[in-house]
């Protein structure tokens, strides 16, 4: 049992470091905003992180700004932010909606974001009120070129 449980933390420690060489890791089925959101579908209800690119680009993230459970957000707009040692970022939701659960966890490890971009680093799950809205974002693929695009131009 306990070399099966190193097993798989060595599998998740060689997952996260391998984020590490110069380009940042995308998943498959998840929709991307251009401001480096991500969405997790679930039903009628959507999952909001930041992609692994960003949490690259911020460095080390030292406090998540959260939202209150019931605050309505809009695509696009502002519902958080982000701390990191090197500056403070919006958080945008890629879709509209009521904010149904955040990730208290934040609170005392906001490094989940680095560590855990995809998983146990959400931020927030959101009601949608419009899925038509999930047509407007990017698919992986898409979202991948647009960061290699956008990484190129800096």
């Amino acid at each position: 049992m306990a070399s099966r449980l190193w097993a798989s933390r060595a599998a998740s420690y060689l997952r996260i470091s391998a984020f590490n060489r110069g380009f940042a890791s995308v998943v498959k089925d998840f929709k991307y905003a251009d401001s480096h959101e991500w969405v997790k579908v679930e039903g009628n209800t959507a999952v909001v992180g930041i992609t692994d690119h960003a949490q690259d680009h911020l460095g080390d993230v030292v406090y998540v700004e959260l939202p209150e459970v019931g605050a309505a957000v809009t695509q696009g707009g502002s519902f958080g932010a982000v701390e990191s040692v090197k500056a403070t970022s919006d958080i945008n939701s890629p879709v509209s909606g009521k904010v149904v659960e955040v990730n208290e966890e934040l609170n005392n490890s906001p490094g989940l974001v680095n560590a855990s971009p995809y998983e146990t680093g959400w931020i927030i799950k959101v009601e949608m009120s419009d899925n038509g809205e999930l047509k407007s974002l990017m698919d992986s693929d898409h979202y991948s070129k647009f960061c290699e695009e956008e990484d190129a131009s800096h």
